[in-house]
C-alpha cells in the first residue's frame, strides 16, 4: 500500500489531481447515493406508516360508528313505553304482550339498512330471552330461540346487576350464538398460518363469535330493572364492515380478528378466498394482544409483508379480546423505492462522467499559478513580509491568491500583536509591582500628613487646606493603588475563622440605610446551622456588597434582594445566593460577566472590573461562582466556598 501511494505521489500534478477529483467524486456520489437512498426509504416507509396510521383512525372511526348504532338501538328499544310496560308480562308467559314486544323488536329491524345484520333478544330481569329476531340474513328475518338464558354473558350480567347500559367488543361463546341461530356463522376452523404463534391467543378461536354487543336495562315507572334489551352484530363471516372500510376510506386491507384468528377480512390468500381462520403473526400477537399496544410497521400477514397498524380491541372489562387491523401491501412499496434508487445510480453514474471531462481542464488551470504560489512562500518563510501574489486569473486562483495575501497579513498582524501583548505584560507586571512597592510610602504619606495637620495650629487656614489636599489625593492614590492590587491578584487571601451568616446580615443592616436600597426590601434567608468557614472576611465583604450594589442598581422600580446561605450538597463546601428581581441579564452577555473592562452601565458609571475582581477572589477562595438569569425576572448569583481552606491560600498578607 506505502509502495502504490508513492508512486501515486511521483505523477505529475496535474494526473494527479485529475485522478483525486474522480475518485473523490466517486467516493462523495457514492456516500451521497447510499445516504440519499436511505433517506428516501426511510421518508417513503415514515409515509407509509403515516398513511396506515390515518387508515386506522378512519376504520377506528367506522368501528365506533357501527358501536354507536348498535348502542342507540339497544337505547332506543329500552326506553319506549310499549317495550317497558309489556316485557314484564311478557316474561310472565303474556302472548299478548309478547306480541307487542316482537312488534316493536320487527319495527326496528325495519328500519336499518338491508345489508346490516343484527340480533336483538328482549330480557327479562334473570337474562332469560323473552322474544328475539336476527336480521337479514339473505333478506329474511329470523326468530332466537325463547327462554334462553343469556346471563352467563358477563356483559349482560353486568349490566342487569348494575342497572345501567353497556356497549363493547365481546366474545360470545358458541352456546349464547346457538339461541341466536349464529353458531354456524360463527364457526371458522383454524388454519395453519406461516409465522403464527404455536397456540391461539383464546382457547374459543374457531367455535365463539366477535360481536359488538349492546345491553340497554329496560326500568319499570317506579324505575326497578324489569329486563334489558340485547342488541348485537356478530363479525365472523360479514364482511360489510371491512368492505365498508375499504371503499369509503380508501385503505387497501382491512381485519377484525377474534384474538389472533381472521374473522372477517378482506386480506386475500393464495388461491384469492378471504383468509378468514388464518391467524396474525407472533410478532404482533406479543405486542398487541400479549402487551395491549398499537403496533405499526411491517408485518407478515398470511403469506407476504405488508405495512401495517394493528390496534388492540378491548371489552367493556377492559380485556384485550380481538385486533382491528389496516394494511398495504409492502410489494407496492417496495417497488416505489426501487424505482427510486434506479435513478439515483443513472444520476450518480452520469455524474461521475462529467466529474472526470471537468477535472482535466481544470486541474490545468489549478497547476498553472501554483509555481509562483510556491515560490512566494519560500520568500515569507525567509522573512519577507512584503511578497504578494497577483490576484488575476480564474475564479478559483484568485480566491487562492487573495486567501495567501490574507494570510500573509495576518501572519504579520498576529505576530505584531503576540510582540503588542509581550510589552502589555511586561507593563502589567510593571504597574503591579510599582503598585505594591508604593503601597507602604503612600500609607506614611497619609500617616504623617494627618499629624502635620493636627499639629498645625487653627489660625494657620492655607496650611491647613494644602494638608487637607494632601490627605485626599492620598487617599485617592490608595485607593487607585488597591484596586490595582486587586485587579492584578497580588493580595492573598487573610484566611481566618469567619461567620457568614453574621457578615451578610450586617452588610444588610449597612446597605439599608443607603439611597439606592430605599425600595429594595432586603430577605435574610440564612441557615442557622452553617458552619464557620475559613475565609478572607474582608475580601468576602467587598464580593458580597459589590454583588448587592449589582442587584440594587438592577432594581430601579424597587424589588426583593435576598441573601441565602446554605450547606452544599457538596461535602466540605457552603453555598451563598444573593437573588434579585430585577431586570435581569441578556443571554448574549451571561459568557462576558467575568471578562475584565466588560460592562452593561453608561460611560462613567462602571469600569468592568467588579465582576472580574469578585471572580479572582473567589478563586484565591477556591471556590465556584455561577449565574442564572431571565429577562425581567431576576437574577441569582451563586457562591461555593470551601469550609477549610488548604495552607497554602491560608496565609497573612505580604508587605
Amino acid at each position: 500500500m506505502r509502495t502504490i501511494f508513492s508512486r501515486f505521489g511521483s505523477w505529475r500534478l496535474q494526473y494527479i489531481l485529475v485522478v483525486s477529483f474522480v475518485l473523490a467524486t466517486a467516493i462523495t456520489m457514492a456516500v451521497g447515493t447510499w445516504f440519499t437512498l436511505g433517506l428516501i426509504k426511510s421518508y417513503l416507509q415514515g409515509a407509509q406508516e403515516e398513511r396506515v396510521s390515518r387508515d386506522m383512525d378512519l376504520a377506528r372511526a367506522f368501528y365506533d360508528m357501527k358501536l354507536k348504532d348498535i348502542s342507540s338501538m339497544a337505547a332506543r328499544l329500552a326506553s319506549r313505553a310499549s317495550v317497558r310496560d309489556s316485557l314484564p308480562p311478557a316474561a310472565g308467559g303474556s302472548v299478548e304482550a309478547t306480541l307487542t314486544v316482537d312488534i316493536e323488536l320487527d319495527n326496528e329491524l325495519a328500519n336499518i339498512p338491508a345489508s346490516s345484520e343484527r340480533f336483538i333478544v328482549a330480557l327479562d330481569a334473570s337474562g332469560k330471552a323473552v322474544v328475539g329476531r336476527i336480521c337479514c340474513k339473505n333478506g329474511r328475518q329470523r326468530l332466537a330461540v325463547p327462554n334462553a338464558d343469556w346471563s352467563p354473558l358477563p356483559i349482560v350480567a353486568q349490566a342487569l346487576a348494575r342497572g345501567q347500559a353497556l356497549s363493547a367488543t365481546e366474545v360470545v361463546p358458541a352456546e349464547q350464538l346457538r339461541w341466536a341461530n349464529l353458531e354456524e356463522q360463527a364457526r371458522i376452523p383454524l388454519l395453519e398460518t406461516p409465522k403464527a404463534a404455536p397456540w391461539p391467543f383464546d382457547p374459543r378461536e374457531g367455535t365463539a363469535g366477535l360481536a359488538i354487543v349492546s345491553v340497554a336495562p329496560v326500568r319499570s315507572a317506579q324505575g326497578a330493572v324489569t329486563g334489558a334489551v340485547l342488541v348485537g352484530h356478530l363479525f365472523n363471516r360479514d364482511y360489510t364492515l371491512v368492505d365498508r372500510i375499504k371503499e369509503v376510506a380508501g385503505v387497501d386491507t382491512a381485519t377484525i380478528f377474534l384474538g389472533d384468528q381472521r374473522v372477517s377480512t378482506n386480506v386475500l390468500d393464495e388461491t384469492g378466498q378471504r383468509a378468514i381462520g388464518t391467524r396474525v403473526s407472533q410478532q404482533v400477537f406479543d405486542k398487541v394482544l400479549v402487551e395491549g399496544q398499537p403496533f405499526t410497521g411491517q408485518a407478515y400477514v398470511v403469506n407476504q409483508t405488508y405495512i401495517t397498524r394493528y390496534d388492540p380491541l378491548l371489552d367493556h372489562g377492559e380485556e384485550v379480546v380481538g385486533i382491528l387491523y389496516v394494511g398495504a401491501k409492502l410489494a407496492a412499496f417496495q417497488q416505489l423505492v426501487d424505482s427510486f434508487g434506479r435513478r439515483v445510480l443513472l444520476t450518480a453514474a452520469a455524474t461521475l462522467l462529467l466529474s472526470a471531462l471537468i477535472a482535466v481542464p481544470l486541474s490545468w488551470i489549478i497547476t498553472r499559478p501554483l509555481t509562483s504560489l510556491a515560490e512566494a512562500t519560500r520568500q515569507v518563510a525567509e522573512g519577507d513580509w512584503s511578497v504578494r501574489v497577483p490576484t488575476r486569473g480564474p475564479r478559483e486562483t484568485s480566491i487562492l491568491a487573495d486567501s495567501f495575501n490574507s494570510m500573509v497579513e495576518t501572519l504579520k498582524d498576529t505576530r505584531d500583536q503576540l510582540v503588542q501583548k509581550e510589552k502589555l505584560a511586561s507593563v502589567g507586571q510593571l504597574a503591579a509591582g510599582v503598585a505594591h512597592e508604593i503601597n507602604n510610602p503612600l500609607g506614611s504619606v497619609l500617616l504623617y500628613a494627618d499629624i502635620l495637620r493636627k499639629e498645625t495650629p487653627d489660625e494657620n487656614a492655607q496650611q491647613q487646606e494644602d494638608l487637607g489636599m494632601i490627605i485626599r489625593e492620598a487617599t485617592r492614590c490608595k485607593t487607585i493603588v488597591m484596586d490595582l492590587l486587586n485587579f492584578a491578584r497580588q493580595n492573598e487571601v487573610l484566611a481566618q475563622e469567619t461567620d457568614l451568616n453574621a457578615l451578610l446580615h450586617e452588610l444588610a443592616q449597612e446597605a439599608g440605610k443607603k439611597e439606592i436600597y430605599r425600595q429594595v426590601t432586603l430577605v435574610e434567608d440564612l441557615d442557622p446551622s452553617l458552619p464557620l468557614i475559613q475565609a478572607d472576611p474582608m475580601q468576602l465583604q467587598q464580593v458580597f456588597m459589590n454583588l448587592m450594589n449589582n442587584a440594587a442598581e438592577a432594581m430601579p422600580d424597587g424589588g426583593h434582594l435576598t441573601l441565602r446561605t446554605r450547606r452544599s450538597p457538596t461535602s466540605g463546601y457552603v453555598s451563598v445566593e444573593i437573588q434579585d428581581t430585577g431586570v435581569g441579564i441578556a443571554p448574549q452577555n451571561m459568557s462576558k460577566l467575568f471578562t475584565p473592562f466588560f460592562t452593561t452601565k453608561p460611560i462613567g458609571r462602571g469600569t468592568g472590573l467588579g465582576l472580574a475582581i469578585i471572580y479572582g477572589i473567589v478563586k484565591m477562595h477556591q471556590g465556584q461562582i455561577s449565574v442564572q438569569s431571565e429577562l425581567g425576572k431576576g437574577t441569582t448569583f451563586v457562591l461555593t466556598l470551601r469550609e477549610h481552606l488548604p495552607k497554602a491560600s491560608a496565609q497573612s498578607p505580604l508587605g
